[in-house]
This record gives C-alpha cells, sequence and structure tokens, in this order.
C-alpha cells in the first residue's frame, strides 16, 4: 500500500530533479554563451586591428601624394597665369596657412597678386545682413547696375567685383580710384572687411575659405558667402572658390554652390585647399576660368574631379 509519506517524497524527488536540470542546463548554456561572445569579441577586435591598419595605410599615402603634389606643383602651374592678375579674398575662418601657401603658388604661376580682402564674421552674419546690403546699397558707384536679386552676398559681390575686378572684355578698371577706395573704406567702417594694404583691381579672384559653417544660421552664412562668390565670378574674367574639407557639406559655402546649377555653369569650386594638391587645382582652375571653363574639383563626393583636365578615376 502506497502511503502519504511516499506520494511526498517522490514529488519532492521530482522537483529536486527539475531544479537540478536547470541549474545544470543554464550553467552549460552560459558557459557556451560566453565562449562564443568571447570568440566574436575577437573577430571584432582583429577587424577593428586590420581597418586601422588599412587607414593608417591610406594616410601615409596620402601624405606621399600630398608631399609630391607639393614638391611638383611650381612646375606644374608655371605659366599657367602668366603676367596676370589676382585678387585673394579669404573668409574669416580660411587658414592663413592656406592662404600663405596659395598666394605663394599664384605667384610661382606667374601671376601678381594685387590686393588682399578679408571678410569678417559680421559678413555672413544672418542678424547684420540687411545693415549689409544698406551699406553696400549706398556704396554702389555710378554708372554700375547691381543684380535685380536682393540678397546681401549678391549685391556684396557685386560691389566688390566692380571696384576690385578688371573688365573682362578689355582688362580695363570699371570704378574709379577714389570709388574702390570708398567701397573698401565703407565695408570696413562697417566691420564687414579687413583689407591687407593697398587693393587694385585685377583680371582674376580666389575666394578662399575655411571648412563647413556650424551653429545657427550655419546655411544662411553658407549663401552668403556662396552668392557673393558667384557675383564676383560674373563682374571680372574668373573667379574660384577654394575651401577646406567640409566645405562641400550642405552648410558649407562649396556645397551650396554645388547644389545650385545657375553657380556652378560659371564658378569653379576646389574642396581640398588645405592640401597641396588641392592648390594646385585652384591655380589651374583659374586657368580653366581664363578659357570660359567651370567644374567642380577635389575629393568631396559632389566633386566631378580631382583637379582641371584630370578624370575622376584618374585617368
Amino acid at each position: 500500500m502506497i502511503s502519504l509519506r511516499y506520494h511526498i517524497v517522490s514529488i519532492a524527488a521530482c522537483f529536486l530533479a527539475l531544479a537540478l536540470g536547470v541549474v545544470l542546463g543554464s550553467t552549460a548554456l552560459n558557459g557556451s554563451l560566453l565562449s562564443g561572445l568571447a570568440s566574436q569579441k575577437e573577430d571584432l577586435g582583429s577587424q577593428v586591428a586590420d581597418l586601422e591598419a588599412q587607414r593608417n595605410s591610406l594616410n601615409a599615402r596620402l601624405s606621399d601624394a600630398d608631399t609630391f603634389a607639393g614638391a611638383m606643383g611650381p612646375k606644374v602651374v608655371a605659366g599657367q597665369l602668366d603676367k596676370r592678375s589676382v585678387v585673394l579674398v579669404t573668409t574669416e575662418d580660411a587658414k592663413p596657412a592656406d592662404r600663405d601657401a596659395l598666394k605663394q603658388l599664384v605667384g610661382q604661376s606667374g601671376a601678381a597678386v594685387t590686393g588682399e580682402i578679408q571678410l569678417t564674421e559680421a559678413f555672413s552674419d544672418p542678424m547684420r545682413s540687411d545693415q549689409l546690403r544698406d551699406v553696400v546699397t549706398r556704396l554702389q558707384p555710378a554708372g554700375v547696375q547691381f543684380p535685380t536679386a536682393g540678397d546681401p552676398g549678391t549685391l556684396a559681390g557685386a560691389l566688390l567685383g566692380s571696384v576690385a575686378l578688371l573688365n573682362k572684355d578689355n582688362a580695363q578698371p570699371q570704378s574709379t580710384p577714389v570709388e574702390l577706395a570708398a567701397a573698401l573704406g565703407g565695408l570696413t567702417d562697417g566691420g564687414f572687411l579687413k583689407t591687407g594694404g593697398d587693393v587694385k583691381p585685377a583680371q582674376l579672384a580666389i575666394v578662399l575659405t575655411g571648412s563647413k559653417y556650424t551653429g545657427d544660421g550655419a546655411g544662411d552664412r553658407a549663401s552668403t558667402v556662396a552668392r557673393f562668390a558667384a557675383q564676383l565670378d560674373r563682374s571680372g574674367a574668373g573667379t574660384v572658390l577654394a575651401g577646406d574639407a567640409g566645405s562641400a557639406d550642405g552648410t558649407g559655402a562649396i556645397g551650396v554652390v554645388r547644389a545650385d546649377t545657375s553657380s556652378t555653369s560659371i564658378l569653379s569650386t576646389v574642396d581640398n585647399a588645405e592640401t597641396a594638391a588641392g592648390r594646385v587645382a585652384t591655380i589651374m582652375a583659374l586657368r580653366e576660368q581664363l578659357e570660359g571653363g567651370a567644374g567642380r574639383y577635389g575629393i568631396a563626393g559632389n566633386a566631378q574631379a580631382p583637379a582641371p583636365g584630370i578624370a575622376a578615376d584618374g585617368n
């Protein structure tokens, strides 16, 4: 006869066996899971190490290529702008080292830099746009027709283009020395630009900017510089807008230009001016401007080629 005590002992034994099975099963599972995770971690670590090695190798190759471009640059650009003149315009975030290197390369191309103009932070400040527009309109030289577009970047480009660039058809000044002095003085007094000594009208212009703009009003700042450069191009024999890495992004001046077909059809852009190769491309793009061409050069995804005359695949 089976007693109640026997039933209780049997049930207790079943639960004990079940608990023991769960413990043993989970221990085995955890061991297997941890082992798998450890293996995956080791594989990922190996992949990271391989990627870092590839990155270091690519950086070394880029450094070697830029060193080569720096050494060969003067020979490549020699005579490209012989007896031409260039005015150099920089934004507030342009690097002085890039400016100086580019200025030197302009001289090695056979051209002369006739003046340097630095746009201040206020120039592209959306909060100062009405003031910039008023100053530019007041300084409009007699006989100079401004575009109907009322944005301050375009108007400022028309003003500086009319006084700082020569007529593209006859290479003669488009305004008087008094009007040039008045325009530069008025914009300087308004806090919108600074000049590096005497400025004389030139045939060509380089607008050198930094990277992309950030923070509040970044898009408006980029648009002001982009429209300024495009209008400057319309005023003379040619203009190149050059910038550092990031300048071709959506809130970079070059990015704004490249998103506007009316601007890209006339204005050349170079998005890697912080490199020797980019500076060489800038001089070659100026030469292309003289011949009536325009292009998007550099290493960004929206560039068409590294430099004029060089296909995107390097051929």
